[in-house]
């Protein structure tokens, strides 16, 4: 494909990267010209320099015959205008906007073909604070992830000394597993290395483990590999930007919550929008202030403000002090596998957590989720099943018998997956609702067609293999 990514920020560079490796056709603009002067040298791909909400920046892009628009400035204004200038100056087929305000969020209307003709809308912010919740709920778990809906869950642990699987290999795990349960260590990294895992891998302790099982049975499996932590109940946030505000919201009603910002303004401003939160004009690097708080109860720390150095360093500080746990967004990709196990028990690299949302709209062919692992080395797909025994090299046969690239593995199905139950309400009575039938994947499993395939990939290189897999023939067509 032909795309034209508007803004070489942190999101910019990693959908750059991201694309330019699956070999299309890329150029990137930015109004600032050494920044595209770097991307130049590190990826294959075209830059201009220049203003991305004017059409003779856009043309000189090549918006005149391009297929995609994917604007990721860090000015929603920007990246509106740019959306709406390609739809009706360039007619380009597919517009992604990134987005941070929820005015424009909560308005689908103002996306429409009549407004700003955004086809899909991307917040990182959103994104991240998702991506946080989920760890909170699972203290132990290095990364959570969801497929079909919440139907399927991927958790990647890191097994320790004494669990129940630990020293055994993987096809244990059934025996001890109640007969209505089941699941699939879909990946196993052991000093950085992938170790395909079969049924006589023997897993070991320090392993990163992944984990993958339907959502309501994933707390008892993870109790095989991994002893789990109490419950969160205290978390102290530092920075109040766009994220810390956004996760103080979510959380403030079911957990105790304190937040550090730097900035009186700042501080005065958020401290009027949450209702159950302590707010503090403060430093978050300052021992003194931290050890005043009580730092030394929290069950996790959350280190959010946009300077990586602090927070590294705050994080650092927070774990000396006592917190139980230490989650730090950290930028520079080489800084997080600098700092991750150490103080600091999670580094996040907000780029590549949001980027696995904006892929699944980008890739050819019927992609329904992407999450970036191990930042950006491997990667875990949601794709759908078509065709049939004659169209299709999946449909119809088992699992064990469809030639798959060395290092992909088949973790679990979701059947029948337009067929939702109501499980339950939430408290404002929004229905619960639960998607298909989960099947965890095994050699004699046969794939359906309109069956969610959840395939994790050890090497970004084999997603291409996989997607190739999965195309129909020209007669389903």
């Amino acid at each position: 494909m032909k795309v034209i990514i508007l803004g070489a920020g942190q999101v910019g560079a990693s959908v750059a990267e991201g694309l330019v490796s699956e070999e299309n056709d890329i150029t990137v603009v930015d109004s600032d010209g050494a920044r595209l002067m770097r991307l130049q040298d590190k990826f294959d791909l075209r830059a201009v320099v220049g203003n991305a909400a004017t059409p003779s920046v856009l043309r000189q892009a090549g918006a005149e015959d391009a297929d995609m628009i994917i604007a990721v400035t860090q000015s929603d204004q920007t990246n509106l205008v740019a959306c709406k200038l390609a739809q009706s100056v360039f007619n380009v087929p597919t517009r992604i906007a990134r987005l941070r305000s929820r005015d424009f969020l909560e308005d689908d209307s103002l996306l429409s073909v009549d407004n700003f003709a955004v086809d899909f809308a991307l917040c990182p912010e959103q994104v991240i604070t998702d991506y946080i919740r989920r760890l909170i709920e699972f203290p132990e778990a290095l990364q959570v992830l969801n497929f079909a809906k919440g139907r399927v869950a991927l958790v990647a642990v890191r097994a320790y000394e004494g669990g129940m699987l630990v020293g055994k290999a993987i096809k244990e795990m059934r025996e001890h597993l109640p007969p209505d349960m089941d699941a699939r260590i879909a990946a196993i990294f052991r000093h950085d290395q992938p170790v395909f895992p079969e049924g006589d891998t023997i897993v070991e302790a320090g392993d990163e483990v992944f984990l993958l099982a339907a959502a309501e049975h994933i707390r008892p499996v993870l109790r095989q590999l991994r002893r789990m932590m109490t419950p969160v109940e205290r978390i102290m946030i530092a920075g109040g930007g766009n994220i810390g505000l956004r996760l103080a919201k979510v959380l403030e009603e079911r957990y105790e919550i304190k937040l550090i910002e730097g900035r009186q303004e700042r501080a005065e401003l958020i401290a009027n929008e949450l209702n159950n939160c302590l707010v503090l004009h403060g430093d978050a690097t300052d021992e003194e202030l931290l050890e005043q708080e009580n730092i030394g109860e929290m069950d996790l720390f959350l280190a959010v403000t946009n300077d990586d150095e602090d927070n590294i360093m705050a994080g650092s500080l927070a774990k000396r002090l006592g917190s139980k746990r230490v989650v730090a967004l950290i930028n520079r990709r080489a800084y997080a596998d600098m700092i991750e196990g150490g103080p600091i028990d999670i580094g996040i690299s907000p780029a590549q957590v949001s980027i696995g949302t904006l892929l699944a709209h980008v890739r050819q062919g019927d992609v329904a989720e992407v999450h970036s692992l191990r930042r950006g080395a491997a990667e875990a797909l949601e794709l759908v099943a078509h065709g049939d025994a004659k169209t299709s090299k999946i449909v119809g046969k088992r699992i064990g018998d469809i030639d798959w690239p060395h290092g992909v593995t088949v973790a679990a199905l979701v059947r029948n997956f337009d067929q939702a139950v109501v499980i339950g309400h939430t408290d404002d009575w929004t229905a619960i609702t639960r998607h298909g039938e989960v099947v965890i994947a095994h050699h004699d499993t046969v794939i359906q067609a309109g069956d969610h395939v959840i395939v994790f990939c050890t090497r970004k290189k084999l997603v291409k293999k996989v997607e190739k897999l999965f195309q129909v023939g020209f007669h389903f067509l």
